[in-house]
């Protein structure tokens, strides 16, 4: 970790860090009241969750990040823009939602640019399998968006497939692909940088229907 990183996590964990424990999570306990619930997986070094929380004040971001400097650099701008709703987890993101959130009462998730694992020989290890889908849309409320975003079109591509094959979900794009990107989810340096080499990003919106 960078100085500030360690900073960061050392001064902030007391205050905006929870500690894993398989037992639910009361979202209006850890927050101080009601709001909109966002789960975000795999937030990297987090500046595009402090940007979402600092435009969404009334939302509840809870970040889940197994990589601690990534974890630092959000506490530490957490502080810095003296944001009270955001909440990180330093832990795996399928125990969490296994032990840690109770079904039906998410109303967003959103995993940005997860590791695509290039390699044909990886893609078992690839997060967005069946399975994790379906533990996704148990965990979101009628109703409730999964927002997924990648920079590497054949996991684009596998992620559409697999979401599109879920009876649970119904895809937010009108011809049942990917979508512009939404204006909530902010562009990062990362993402702009790519953008100028000619990279793409693919952008993948689903909904849980109400009815189900």
């Amino acid at each position: 970790m960078t100085e500030a990183q360690q900073r960061g996590f050392d001064e902030g964990w007391s205050l905006w860090g929870i500690d894993y424990r398989p037992e639910l999570l009361d979202f209006d306990e850890i927050f101080g009241g009601a709001g909109e619930r966002v789960l975000e997986i795999g937030f990297g070094m987090g500046q595009s969750l402090l940007d979402m929380a600092a435009a969404n004040p009334a939302a509840q971001y809870l970040g889940v990040e197994v990589h601690r400097p990534g974890v630092g650099r959000l506490l530490h701008g957490v502080q810095e823009h003296e944001l009270s709703n955001v909440r990180a987890m330093c832990h795996d993101a399928v125990e969490v939602l296994e032990h840690c959130i109770a079904p039906n009462s998410l109303q967003r998730i959103q995993i940005f640019f997860p590791d695509p694992w290039h390699k044909k020989r990886h893609n078992k290890r690839r997060l967005i399998q069946p399975a994790f889908t379906e533990l996704l849309v148990s965990r979101l409320g009628p109703g409730g968006v999964l927002h997924l975003a990648t920079d590497w079109e054949p996991y684009a591509e596998h992620m559409l497939e697999v979401l599109n094959d879920c009876s649970s979900l119904e895809n937010c794009a009108s011809d049942g692909g990917y979508v512009p990107r939404p204006e909530e989810r902010p562009l990062t340096k990362f993402e702009l940088r790519g953008q100028r080499l000619g990279h793409g990003v693919w952008d993948l919106l689903y909904r849980r229907p109400s009815g189900s």
